[in-house]
């Protein structure tokens, strides 16, 4: 089921006329390491994960498999630490601080952490992320930071309004010439985002099936 699943999402990505570079990454939080690995077996090699205990032990029992971790869910302070030492992307850094943590605590034999600030581009109060109008300062501080580099952005948009601020953030990314990722897009709404300039779709229920919390 997952391989078939994967080659309809692919196949949907693939439907829509678009001339940037497209990443589908399969989110697997609340997936068992089993499911991720019939994923893998399928050609999937980007996986992206909510919660750090949980992923931490899938991305030990998975080693071996050259895959690309993205970590998409909230950032605790605390955490920061192995974020940085496991994952290759964060999608998810809403305040500089944690930026900062990221930076300090990603070890030089790592590699740059890729990472995107989290925009609030629907200003919703419910959610995490910037504001467009702070970006501009506090990306000047995040370039500053030695062992993480900036590649671009992510939303959560509010889902009444998502054509408009997909196109909001496409048009804040365009402001940065050496910024090349957005991070938009769900099962739901993945040809629209990718209309709009997605690079990174996250996809979880139309590869996994539904999640069973039980």
């Amino acid at each position: 089921m997952i391989a078939s699943n994967l080659r309809f999402v692919k196949s949907r990505i693939d439907s829509i006329k678009h001339n940037q570079e497209v990443q589908l990454i399969a989110v697997s939080k609340a997936r068992s390491s089993s499911e991720i690995q019939d994923a893998i077996d399928a050609g999937q090699l980007h996986f992206g994960e909510n919660y750090l205990q949980e992923s931490l032990d899938k991305i030990t029992s998975l080693k071996g498999n050259n895959l690309t971790w993205h970590f998409i869910g909230p950032i605790q302070a605390n955490k920061t630490a192995s974020i940085a030492e496991n994952f290759d992307w964060v999608h998810s850094v809403d305040r500089l601080k944690i930026a900062k943590r990221l930076s300090d605590q990603r070890g030089a034999d790592l590699g740059h952490l890729n990472i995107l600030l989290q925009i609030n581009i629907d200003r919703e109060q419910t959610k995490s992320g910037l504001l467009v109008e702070n970006i501009d300062e506090i990306i000047i501080e995040v370039n500053s930071l030695p062992n993480i580099s900036l590649r671009g952005f992510m939303c959560i948009p509010n889902p009444h309004n998502s054509a408009n601020s997909f196109n909001e953030m496409a048009k804040l990314l365009s402001k940065y010439s050496y910024l090349d990722s957005l991070s938009m897009g769900m099962s739901d709404d993945l040809e629209l985002a990718i209309e709009r300039g997605a690079t990174l779709v996250r996809v979880g229920t139309d590869i996994f099936g539904k999640r069973n919390y039980n």
